[in-house]
């Protein structure tokens, strides 16, 4: 029984997840070999079939952590965040599965979230990723849903997590909307760009465009491209 993409009870088909999450599973069907392909589709099925939780561990949570072995881990992020939308996944099976789960399957998390919660309840999660020292998880925790609801404070340091940790912040998404105009945030890379220089530490390249971005008027910045440059003081 195949009825892809799996939608979550009440969803339509125009909810804003589901264009991407047809174009995700379409992908993941191009890339997969067969058997690969015919395990995800019973995984989504049964996902799909028997969501919630069902005793200590439900059916779909143990194929998330199979997810890596059956798809490869090079696709499984992809059919881990299938599975969490097949499985609707509310934010209390997402923090357990985020909770109880290995480092590949917290990014899964992260990057299912702006596909099923709608509102900040899972913003712990983006914070608890922020705090760790696993960049693979800074990059996923600083997504669209982050973009959305975590709190200027919050994301400003964030952004200069992304330096600290050499994170692109290309990952960072609406990085651009987010930093325009933004005093604070060019305050803040001021002073982490003179500490660098300070001593005697090069200033990362993204330091320089993130800056740029932060400019009322700015006009798009190149990838080195910015209207400000810090050297040693005098």
């Amino acid at each position: 029984m195949n009825h892809h993409p799996h939608a979550p009870h009440g969803s339509t088909a125009n909810h804003p997840a589901e264009p991407a999450l047809a174009a995700l599973h379409a992908r993941l069907n191009t890339s997969l070999a067969p058997p690969a392909r015919a395990w995800l589709d019973l995984a989504l099925d049964e996902a799909a079939d028997h969501p919630g939780t069902h005793g200590p561990i439900s059916v779909w949570e143990l194929r998330i952590a199979e997810a890596g072995r059956r798809c490869g881990p090079e696709h499984a992020d992809a059919a881990r965040v299938l599975l969490l939308h097949a499985a609707r996944a509310d934010p209390d099976a997402l923090a357990r599965v985020y909770r109880q789960g290995t480092a590949a399957e917290r990014r899964a998390v992260l990057h299912a979230l702006p596909h099923l919660v709608p509102g900040p309840d899972a913003l712990p999660l983006v914070e608890d990723a922020l705090r760790t020292n696993d960049t693979r998880l800074v990059a996923a925790a600083l997504g669209p849903y982050a973009a959305r609801h975590l709190d200027a404070h919050t994301w400003r340091h964030a952004v200069l997590k992304c330096l600290f940790t050499g994170v692109p912040v290309d990952v960072v998404a609406d990085l651009a909307p987010r930093a325009h105009a933004d005093a604070e945030l060019a305050r803040m890379l001021g002073d982490y760009a003179r500490e660098r220089t300070a001593a005697d530490r090069p200033v990362p390249e993204d330091l320089h465009r993130v800056l740029a971005l932060t400019e009322p008027t700015a006009a798009p910045a190149g990838p080195c491209g910015t209207s400000r440059t810090f050297g040693k003081e005098s």
